[in-house]
């Protein structure tokens, strides 16, 4: 394993890109693609890309609030007291390796943005406390958790077809999280997954090459210090006051539980939002505090921020051109009533790394995955969590969502890619496995 893991990040080191020549990358082969595929001519694909380049702006924003607000709830006070506890419970890179994955498992179970967010921040305080780990794998570990997002309680498919009026309640009604998220089959895949990332990830270590970190270099910067005065102005005190943290916090908790008591367990991203920032304000304390948290949080999201235009004009193409229907259809063609979970799940991987928005590939792909597995016999919810599995799947290997983690960390996505390479092929392996036997 460790030799295997050396050559897949010596090639990753070598020949993979900057996230953000990545996805221009990407770009340039939707196009062409197009034009062998489809019968889209040049300018066709130019206007697809360009009309559909600030089509998921909305979107977008969720996401770098979901990433801000988690990244300022993980890093307040009383959150971070918890990681350097939970750290302190790893005395050696192995024992580093195999609690930082679990911490982002459970964390990316819950929610993907705070899994994210939470995942490398703990990687960071274990660095501090074990010196001789590992960084990239540390890091690569905490990313690696992010696979099971889609099928924990923040999956955008499972509670988009469990939401009354989604686009595809006329063809498959109603779809309860117990038959996608808490469904038994979807249950065995999830702790399957729990017991191998962990191990693959501790078998992948190898301390003769591994590359560590000075613990003064991941201390944050405490930022510029305040001289004393003899007395604040009103502005400051209204700064550094509790008071209006709590009422506001409180507000916001308050609405929280009416939402929940009138709306049931429906975490949509608006409300996970609403929570996470809620919840930092109130774990800040003061408004200075908040806002100093929130400064530092917005660097991370830098990547998304210009990148996912982009990635709204690949999907743009892909859509309008017919690229994403020829591809879920090929899949298709070559399915049977006991093969077509897999092969769902292989094309929405695919899929995936042109348009990596759960919501956005679903609304591409359910349509006609959803009317092949009717026609094959295949049950609705066990489609609608094949390519839910198949988008969390390949983000092992696009450094899009690696972005966050990475500011975090102060890596780049060739640290880390070689080790989610592994990731990538153990979780296929098991997931396959699983939406086909079980």
């Amino acid at each position: 394993m460790k030799a295997l893991t050396n050559a897949s990040t010596k090639l990753v080191q070598r020949y993979l890109p900057d996230p953000f020549l990545f996805v221009v990358i990407l770009t340039m082969a939707v196009f062409l693609l197009g034009l062998m595929i489809t019968s889209s001519g040049p300018l066709d694909m130019v206007v697809y890309w360009g009309e559909g380049f600030w089509d998921l702006l909305e979107f977008a924003m969720q996401m770098v609030l979901i990433l801000v607000t988690g990244y300022v709830l993980a890093s307040s006070p009383f959150f971070k007291k918890q990681l350097q506890k939970l750290a302190s419970l790893a005395n050696s890179p192995g024992q580093a390796i195999v609690i930082v994955t679990l911490a982002a498992l459970v964390a990316s179970w819950i929610n993907w943005g705070f899994g994210l967010v939470i995942g490398a921040l703990f990687a960071k305080e274990l660095a501090k406390k074990v010196t001789s780990v590992d960084y990239r794998l540390l890091i690569a570990s905490a990313y690696s958790g992010f696979v099971v997002w889609h099928g924990g309680l923040a999956g955008s498919i499972p509670l988009t077809v469990a939401t009354e009026g989604h686009f595809s309640e006329d063809i498959i009604g109603i779809i309860p999280t117990g038959e996608t998220i808490f469904a038994p089959f979807n249950i065995a895949i999830v702790i399957a997954l729990f017991i191998a990332v962990p191990l693959l990830n501790r078998a992948m270590m190898n301390q003769k090459e591994a590359v560590t970190v000075d613990p003064e270099l991941l201390e944050e910067d405490p930022g510029p210090e305040e001289k004393p005065r003899a007395e604040k102005t009103p502005a400051e005190k209204m700064e550094s006051s509790v008071f209006l943290s709590w009422l506001t916090g409180g507000l916001g908790l308050i609405f929280i539980v009416y939402y929940l008591s009138t709306n049931g367990f429906d975490l949509n991203l608006n409300i996970v939002n609403f929570l996470f920032l809620m919840l930092g304000i109130l774990c800040h304390g003061t408004p200075k505090n908040f806002l100093a948290s929130v400064a530092g949080a917005v660097k991370n999201a830098g990547g998304i921020i210009i990148q996912f235009p982009f990635y709204a004009g690949i999907m743009g193409m892909m859509v309008t051109s017919g690229l994403a229907v020829q591809f879920s259809e090929w899949f298709i063609s070559i399915s049977t009533e006991v093969t077509y979970p897999l092969f769902a799940f292989l094309s929405a991987g695919i899929v995936n790394f042109f348009v990596p928005s759960g919501g956005g590939q679903w609304a591409v792909q359910a349509p006609i995955m959803l009317a092949a597995g009717e026609e094959l016999g295949v049950d609705a919810a066990k489609t609608a969590m094949a390519v839910a599995w198949g988008d969390a799947w390949t983000n092992m290997i696009q450094p899009f969502w690696a972005l966050p983690a990475l500011a975090i960390a102060g890596l780049n996505a060739r640290d880390i890619m070689g080790f989610c390479l592994w990731v990538l092929v153990l979780s296929g392996v098991i997931i396959g496995l699983g939406l086909i036997l079980l």
